[in-house]
Parts: structure tokens; sequence; C-alpha cells
């Protein structure tokens, strides 16, 4: 069976209907993974016993397959009176999965930061939240921006994942018309493609705010 490039042309409607839903998802991940993982760190960082409790959360994140916890939260909650939507089951996983990694990933950036910027933000009476928002998060965040973004672009291409819950992304509507046709390498080329070019508008956005930061930091 040789390649047809007129039929790949004629999934592209197809799939692309679905890249709205492919962004989202991606999107609102990438924000709740920062969120959680910041959260994971800053708790981290508040005392001894919490700190080993979290070790052990970011840790068991970490050490568990996407897979295993998208049928988690999709599969085994329902056994417990709690069922989802497949597309709150995607961002909820793909979330909490890269929460854990964003977390090591604001600890190096935070551990980068010279110990007198805590000294002198409690020397200047700011308490522990001003601190956070106002003296270490803008520092870290120059410190982080290319890791953040490479997890960024792992999790946009973690998505696909979502197929395997009914999750009306891109890879499953190239599934769809693969399954459909019996022809697999034009949808999943024409698919590949379109993520390719979305990975790189990300590397090139992270690429343009490091050096956005870079100038900044030095003014």
């Amino acid at each position: 069976m040789t390649f047809d490039f007129a039929f790949a042309l004629s999934t592209l409607p197809h799939i692309l209907a679905a890249v709205f839903t492919t962004i989202w998802v991606a999107i609102v991940s990438s924000i709740g993974a920062s969120l959680l993982g910041f959260i994971w760190e800053i708790l981290r960082r508040l005392n001894r016993p919490l700190g080993y409790l979290m070790r052990f959360v970011i840790d068991a994140i970490r050490s568990t397959p996407l897979l295993v916890q998208i049928y988690t939260l999709y599969f085994v909650l329902p056994y417990y009176g709690l069922t989802l939507p497949a597309l709150v089951v995607g961002v909820l996983s793909l979330s909490i999965y890269y929460s854990g990694y964003l977390a090591e990933v604001f600890k190096s950036g935070i551990d980068a930061i010279e110990p007198g910027q805590f000294d002198a933000a409690k020397a200047l009476g700011l308490g522990r939240i001003d601190t956070i928002f106002l003296i270490i998060a803008p520092q870290m965040l120059r410190n982080v921006a290319a890791p953040m973004g490479n997890y960024f672009i792992s999790l946009l291409k973690a998505t696909p994942y979502l197929a395997v819950i009914a999750v009306p992304e891109m890879f499953g509507s190239a599934l769809d018309v693969a399954s459909d046709t019996f022809r697999y390498a034009e949808p999943m080329l024409v698919a590949g493609l379109i993520f390719l070019a979305m990975a790189l508008i990300i590397a090139c956005a992270v690429k343009a705010l490091e050096q956005r930061l870079l100038v900044s930091s030095k003014r």
C-alpha cells in the first residue's frame, strides 16, 4: 500500500477539528500543573514533617505511569461514587502528573536564588506570602523558563493518552479516520506534523520569553 497524499490532505479537516480541544487541554493542564507544582514545592519548604510528606507525594506522582493515573481517575473513582467527565479526567491527570516534575523544576529555581534575598525580605518586614509572590516567584521564573517550556511541550505530546478515555483530541480523531479507512500512515503523519508545528511554536515562545527575562534581569 503506497502513501496517498490526496487522502492525507482529505483527513486534514477532520483532524484539525480536534486541534482546539488538544490546545485547550494542553493550556489548562499546563496552568494546573504549574500551580500544583508550585504549591507542592512551597509546602515542602514549610517544615520538616510536611517536607517529608510532600517529598513522598511528589515522588509517588512522578513514579506512577500517566496511563495508570488516567485509568484510576476514570475507572476506579466511580466505584467510590465520584464520576468525572472524560475531559475533566484528562486535564486533572495531566495536571497532577506534570506537577510532580514541575515541583522539582521550581525547587531548582528557588535553590538558585541567593539566600540573601530571603534575609532581605525578612528585614523589610515582608510576610511569607508577600516574600513568595513578590520576591521569590519573579526571580524563580527567570531560572526555570526553559525547563518549564520543555515540560509544556512534553505535556502537549502526552495529550494522545487521553484517546483511551474517548477525549476528542487530535490523535483520537486521527485514529478514528484510520480505523474507518484501514489507512493509518496518512492520518498519523498529518497528526504528527501538526504536533510538531505546535511544539515548535511553544519552543520559540519559550525562547523569546527566556531572552526577555534575561534582558529584564540585567536592567
